[in-house]
């Protein structure tokens, strides 16, 4: 831990410690948080859920919004917060469950439908896999030679790659070209169904995913059907498709409606007005982006904003900036100072 995030985690327990925190947290009983996390996995998780359990009310994601939005009176004072994660990873399963279970807290996971079915290793991790496990010699992408004997090079490729991958017009394009890198690296990209596979970064399965909702701990909700950025998709029906389709499939998967979105990567200029619009008509109730604030009857429904989950965080520092008063949320303080309008 460097000095500075020592500094910050004594600054957090003096906080914690002389109960402002707690007189803070009192004050937010009318906003929701959202917290945006993907991984599970490390011990920072189980310490953060344990603090969420007893200082907050941990709801399901559709039951917080309709609390939100209904003014619906509640008898426990602790002010409210969803935990969700995008994307369904593995560790969703084999550690967000479990610490789940042992707190007796829902989370809300959102699940990307052609990842669920097919296993294949999600496509923003490609460019780092790729670079580090290549033998090969040298490669030449984009007009570029990168020499692979050198560690700044195979960072270099990584990077290229996922530029790559992330600015393709089609979900076509973008697997044509992980398809030919593969090939050209001579690595192949981990898949659940690949027998031996012990790669954690892959997606939960159909199967996993119901025991995961027959516990009633776990909700799920959609993530486009193949995880593209939206804004960058050139035919507005692959746009609409990866919304609507991404309902169907979820809802015919688990047999109930499925009503909340999450849009990939998640700030305004990854969806855009176009992407609100597929949302829109899909007949979602509720989609969330990345943007980070926290989210009051004012929000709109179809731009709710989210916190992000930080693994790597100390639960001391995590609760001195839920409540506004260290680090990255000193930008909500202004903002709910000002007052909060409809996004």
């Amino acid at each position: 831990m460097s000095l500075r995030e020592r500094a910050r985690l004594l600054v957090a327990g003096g906080l914690y410690y002389s109960g402002l925190i707690a007189l803070a947290r009192s004050r937010k009983r009318r906003q929701l948080i959202i917290l945006n996390y993907h991984r599970a996995a490390g011990k920072n998780l189980r310490h953060q859920m344990r603090y969420l359990s007893r200082h907050y009310r941990v709801l399901h994601l559709e039951e917080a919004l309709e609390e939100l939005y209904t003014h619906k009176p509640v008898t426990d004072r602790r002010p409210p917060i969803v935990l969700t994660f995008d994307d369904g990873y593995l560790d969703n399963y084999t550690c967000a469950l479990k610490l789940a279970r042992q707190f007796q807290i829902p989370i809300t996971v959102f699940l990307i439908p052609g990842y669920t079915e097919s296993g294949r290793y999600f496509w923003w991790l490609a460019g780092d896999y790729l670079a580090r496990h290549t033998k090969v010699e040298k490669v030449t992408l984009g007009g570029k030679t990168y020499q692979l004997a050198q560690a700044g090079e195979r960072a270099a490729l990584a990077r290229a790659i996922d530029q790559q991958v992330r600015e393709a017009t089609s979900v076509a394009e973008r697997e044509t070209f992980l398809k030919q890198i593969q090939q050209e690296l001579e690595v192949r990209l981990p898949e659940r169904s690949r027998e031996g596979t012990t790669e954690p970064a892959l997606p939960i399965t159909w199967d996993e995913a119901r025991e995961m909702e027959r516990t009633g701990l776990v909700s799920f909700g959609a993530h486009t059907m193949w995880h593209p950025v939206l804004s960058r998709l050139s035919d507005p029906a692959e746009l609409q498709y990866e919304v609507t389709e991404s309902r169907r499939v979820l809802e015919e998967k688990l047999g109930h409606p499925v009503r909340t979105f999450a849009y990939p990567i998640g700030k305004d200029e990854h969806f855009g007005e176009a992407g609100v619009k597929a949302v829109r008509k899909a007949g979602f109730s509720w989609a969330v982006t990345t943007v980070e604030e926290v989210n009051t009857p004012n929000s709109d429904p179809l731009l709710l904003a989210r916190l992000p989950g930080d693994l790597e965080q100390p639960w001391l520092i995590l609760a001195a900036e839920l409540v506004g008063l260290l680090g990255i949320v000193s930008r909500i303080k202004k903002r709910l100072k000002h007052g909060n309008t409809s996004r």
